[in-house]
């Protein structure tokens, strides 16, 4: 990396001093010259009140072929089945197995999963199946870390699947703001919102996001979604180093979706959203990443690119029953390296976040 690249992190992290000295910010001066520096991408990262800061994310580019061999969990397999076009989840379009079966080979549908207007039973798992060197880490939501006995496994890829409404921002919150309780560094990228519309939001759940950003634990940053697909390429390869730099633990964007929206050709989105989840595995942090769900399938992401590539797999959705009360629900799709339950469980969203009822069922 060049001294310039090194300037962007720590600028983005060292303007709140800058502000509260009264000095102008060497990423104000940064910004007014750089005219097209990639840097101009993460604008409201820094703390200062006219939000024109600099963001923290810079390295090495890494190239991926996405029609290649993908990770190695994958068997070698193209992660958008064999013909390259979209799977349905349920297995019967493309004619082969469900997209979101674990290692051990078990299906969506195998005898162990809840219905949703079923009863059913809790799982028993043994403390044996849970036996593994890969460290493991909880996602700080009440209920839902019950039904993941042992944890997601550190440096999972995890995405969050819902239509407008289930919590997949709070969910993203409160799995960062978890690790902050822990001690971890944090970084929460937004596409959708503001700064500070984020800050505000876990402010006013006490989350403390202004004090954590104060001791530059945590990094907020919003991107325009167009000028990041525009440089995604400098942001992929910069990605993984800066957030060593920051030595984040974990990293939330909110959303894959509007991401994937600004390409047209669905080859070329699949490409790019390939090669950019690669780079967020190479970073070496756990990642969480939220989906808008296919209007047409709760179970499917919106355009059926990122249940292929992740690790972990949560489904948010609304459940109507007979009596046309609706509820909450959320289901673990997948976690590689992980058992986890297969049942529907109902959640809430409250002031102090989103909490599953892992002994309760749907109606």
């Amino acid at each position: 990396m060049s001294d310039d690249d090194d300037d962007w992190f720590e600028r983005a992290l060292s303007d709140d001093e800058d502000d509260a000295s009264g000095e102008p910010s060497e990423s104000e001066d940064a910004t007014d010259s750089a005219g097209s520096d990639a840097s101009d991408l993460f604008e409201d990262s820094d703390a200062d009140d006219d939000g024109d800061g600099d963001g923290p994310f810079e390295g090495d580019s890494a190239d991926a072929d996405p029609f290649g061999e993908p990770e190695s969990d994958t068997g070698g397999e193209s992660p958008f089945g064999d013909d390259g076009g979209t799977q349905s989840p349920w297995g019967d379009a493309g004619g082969g197995e469900s997209p979101f079966s674990d290692d051990d080979g078990g299906e969506l549908f195998d005898e162990s999963f809840g219905s949703a207007f079923d009863a059913g039973s809790d799982e028993e798992f043994d403390d044996e199946d849970f036996e593994s060197d890969i460290p493991r880490i909880d996602l700080g939501i009440e209920g839902l870390d019950d039904m993941i006995q042992g944890g997601i496994p550190h440096k999972h890829l995890i995405v969050t699947i819902g239509s407008a409404g289930t919590g997949k921002t709070t969910f993203g919150l409160q799995f960062l703001h978890h690790g902050l309780e822990n001690g971890e560094n944090s970084v929460f990228i937004t596409l959708e919102q503001s700064k500070e519309a984020i800050m505000s939001t876990a402010n006013e759940r006490g989350w403390e996001f202004d004090r954590y950003e104060a001791e530059n634990r945590l990094a907020v940053v919003d991107l325009d979604p167009v000028e990041m697909a525009n440089s995604l390429d400098n942001i992929r390869g910069e990605l993984p180093e800066l957030i060593r730099e920051f030595d984040a633990d974990r990293i939330v964007l909110d959303s894959v979706s509007l991401l994937e929206m600004m390409y047209d050709e669905q080859a070329r989105r699949r490409t790019q959203v390939f090669d950019f989840t690669r780079s967020l595995k190479e970073a070496d942090v756990t990642t969480f990443l939220t989906s808008e769900a296919s209007e047409a399938n709760a179970y499917a992401s919106r355009h059926g690119i990122i249940e292929y590539l992740t690790d972990a797999v949560f489904v948010l959705q609304y459940i109507r029953g007979e009596t046309q009360e609706t509820r909450l629900a959320v289901e673990i799709l997948k976690i590689r390296n992980a058992n986890h339950s297969r049942e529907m469980k109902p959640y809430d969203i409250t002031d102090d976040g989103i909490s599953v009822y892992q002994q309760a069922n749907i109606f």
